[in-house]
């Protein structure tokens, strides 16, 4: 799927349509405090082992893909709603 690298949408802190520079969010470290992060390393003590069965079969072939905007005049980033795409490519726009 093509993306463009600037959209022209609305921006709550400027209260009006501006220009918006699109980037694809990034994954983020995993924190080992959370409670889940936690309970897995809990599990993965002693001799017992992996705590839950190996996935079968293979991979989604569509990925969830996360874009955040940021406003060229105020730099203020918002997150739309994710959607999915096999392959997502954020292109120039040409004109």
């Amino acid at each position: 799927m093509h993306y463009p690298k600037e959209v022209s949408t609305f921006c709550p802190r400027c209260k009006k349509h501006t220009v918006h520079e699109v980037e694809k969010g990034k994954k983020r470290k995993a924190s080992e405090l959370s409670w889940g992060q936690r309970r897995f390393r809990r599990a993965q003590r002693g001799y017992g082992g992996f705590p839950r069965p190996k996935p079968e079969g293979r991979a989604k072939a569509v990925r969830r893909v996360y874009l955040k905007y940021r406003c060229q005049q105020c730099k203020h980033t918002l997150q739309p709603a994710s959607f999915r795409a096999s392959q997502l490519d954020l292109r120039e726009t040409k004109g």
